[in-house]
């Protein structure tokens, strides 16, 4: 079983976020998520939600499981 880690998510997606060169303004625009809320996500402050998580995946070309799988890996290495 994988640990909760609050920063996990945040944390992978603000790295994909950056590995394609988009800024939150930007970013937010493609999710149809407040740059403000993305922040909080990213910062670790604000868990996102699954209509969320659906939302970024789709936003990064990438299915809701692929992100779900990097947010576990990630959380696994803080453990």
């Amino acid at each position: 079983m994988v640990e909760f880690d609050r920063f996990a998510a945040g944390k992978v997606i603000k790295r994909l976020r950056k590995d394609r060169n988009l800024s939150q303004e930007i970013f937010s625009g493609l999710t149809g998520i407040a740059r403000s809320h993305l922040s909080m996500i990213e910062s670790g402050t604000k868990q996102p939600n699954f209509e969320t998580i659906w939302r970024i995946a789709n936003a990064f070309q990438m299915s809701p499981h692929e992100l779900v799988r990097q947010i576990e890996e990630k959380a696994k290495q803080s453990t």
